[in-house]
C-alpha cells in the first residue's frame, strides 16, 4: 500500500501520470494501474481526466491529506527502527546549490534533527559549478546540484524532478493572455543567473533546443533571491525553478507567464566523486527521499 500511495501523491503533485512515472523511476502503465487499484479499492474517482491534463477531485484533495500523513509516519518509523543500529555522526557536512540550499534542504535537515537531534550541518552553498568543485578538489564528499550530469569525474543520482517557469511581478499587466510565443520571449526584458549556475546552464540549453536566437538580459544576480526581489521592484521577466517560487505564487507576488509549447525541465542530482562510498551519504540520501516533501 505505501507504494500505492508515494504514485498517488507523485501524480497529485505533477498533474500527470507521466512526470510521477519518471520521478519514481516506473513505467506509465505500472502508475495508471495503482491509480486505478486504489479508486477501486475506495469505489470512488480521485482524478478527473481532462484531454491533456488530469487534476483532483474533491475525494481526490481529501485523500491526498491523508497519503500525506501516512507517508509521513512510514518515514518516521523507517528513521527510528530500521536506521537503529547505524550509527548516525555528530556533523555532516555536505554542499548543495543555491536553488536547494534555499527551497528544499532545509526543511530536510529540520526534519533529520528532530530524529537525530545530537547531529550538527555544515552546508556549503554555491552555483552547481562551484559545489561540483569543491567535491571534485574533496573539500566535500557529496553534495546536491542542478543542471547537467555531464562531468564523468563524479557520479550522478536523480534526486527530483524540477522545471524551470517564466515569472514576472504580478503588478506587471504588460500581457492580457498568460500565454506568450516564444518571438514574445525574445524580446522581454530578462534577469539571469551568473556564469556557473545550474539554472542558467539548463536555460541555454533551452535556448539552444527551441532556436531562440538569444534573450535579452539585462541584468545579472548571482542568486534566485536577488532576482526575485529585482522582480517585485520591476516589470522585468525571469526564468525560474518552480520550488524557488511556490510561496511567491501562494503569497500573489510573482505570476507564471507560459510559454507556447514549450517545457523546460530538469533534475537535482546528489553528486559525489566516482567511487566514492560513505555510509552516511548514503543514509543521507535515502532520508531525503524519504522527507523532501513532507
Amino acid at each position: 500500500m505505501k507504494q500505492k500511495l508515494q504514485i498517488f501523491k507523485a501524480v497529485a503533485l505533477h498533474s500527470s501520470f507521466t512526470k510521477a512515472a519518471e520521478q519514481l523511476f516506473i513505467s506509465q502503465p505500472a502508475v495508471s494501474k495503482a491509480i486505478r487499484s486504489i479508486e477501486d479499492e475506495y469505489k470512488t474517482t480521485f482524478f478527473l481526466r481532462k484531454r491533456n491534463s488530469i487534476e483532483l477531485t474533491e475525494d481526490g484533495k481529501a485523500f491526498l491529506v491523508y497519503t500525506n500523513r501516512i507517508l509521513e509516519i512510514h518515514a518516521e518509523i523507517e528513521n527510528q527502527f530500521l536506521h537503529q543500529k547505524e550509527h548516525i555522526p555528530d556533523s555532516i557536512h555536505f554542499g548543495a546549490s543555491t536553488t536547494l540550499v534555499n527551497h528544499i534542504v532545509p526543511k530536510i535537515i529540520a526534519k533529520f534533527r528532530t530524529q537525530h537531534p545530537h547531529t550538527n550541518f555544515d552546508i556549503k552553498s554555491g552555483n552547481s559549478e562551484e559545489i561540483e568543485e569543491s567535491i571534485l578538489n574533496q573539500q566535500l564528499d557529496f553534495g546536491i546540484t542542478e543542471g547537467s550530469n555531464t562531468n564523468r569525474k563524479l557520479h550522478y543520482k536523480k534526486f527530483i524532478k524540477d522545471e524551470i517557469v517564466l515569472v514576472t511581478s504580478v503588478k506587471n499587466h504588460a500581457f492580457k493572455q498568460s500565454t506568450i510565443s516564444t518571438e514574445t520571449l525574445q524580446k522581454l526584458p530578462m534577469i539571469e543567473r551568473e556564469m556557473g549556475s545550474g539554472t542558467r546552464e539548463i536555460i541555454y540549453e533551452f535556448i539552444k533546443e527551441y532556436q531562440i536566437k538569444k534573450l535579452n538580459n539585462i541584468v545579472t544576480l548571482n542568486s534566485t533571491e536577488a532576482i526575485k526581489n529585482y522582480l517585485n521592484h520591476s516589470d522585468t521577466f525571469a526564468l525560474l525553478s518552480i520550488h524557488a517560487i511556490n510561496e511567491d505564487l501562494v503569497a500573489n507576488k510573482l505570476k507564471i507567464i507560459d510559454i507556447k509549447n514549450v517545457t523546460i525541465e530538469r533534475w537535482f542530482y546528489f553528486v559525489s566523486r566516482t567511487g566514492y562510498q560513505s555510509n552516511v551519504m548514503d543514509y543521507f540520501e535515502k532520508f531525503a527521499r524519504n522527507n523532501y516533501n513532507f
